[in-house]
Order: C-alpha cells, then sequence, then structure tokens
C-alpha cells in the first residue's frame, strides 16, 4: 500500500519542543506524495516564522494490511 504524508505541529510550551500548548495542534492530510505535504509544509512554516515556539513536520505512514477489510 502507498505511503501517506502529513504535516503536524503547533506552538509548544517551550523551544525544546516537547508539550504542545493544548488547543494548538493541527494535522494537515494525508497527502498522496511528499511534495504535496511539503508545500503545505512550507505555508504553515512560513506564516509562523516569527514564533519561536511553532514547529510543523511531516511524517509518513504506511497502512496497516492487517487492519484493512478483506474483499469477498
Amino acid at each position: 500500500m502507498p505511503k501517506q504524508y502529513w504535516v503536524i505541529g503547533g506552538e509548544y510550551q517551550c523551544v525544546e519542543f516537547q508539550e504542545v500548548v493544548p488547543g494548538t495542534a493541527r494535522v494537515f492530510g494525508p497527502f498522496r506524495t511528499y511534495d504535496e505535504a511539503n508545500q503545505i509544509w512550507r505555508e504553515r512554516s512560513l506564516a509562523s516564522r516569527s514564533s519561536a515556539t511553532t514547529r510543523y513536520s511531516i511524517v509518513a505512514s504506511t497502512p496497516n494490511p492487517a487492519k484493512q477489510p478483506v474483499a469477498a
């Protein structure tokens, strides 16, 4: 199965980026390609560049085939 890409992030409590400020977490996706996710990551990162405690990342996931329904 193909990978899916997500852009995740938000505002963090401090620059150690361990704990997200409640209510600020954001998830964008899924995207079919890394390039699609990268475009959103760039937009979000540029929009929040003045905030030292805001960070976004691209993560990839592969759907688990064991959890997919079996076709009859």
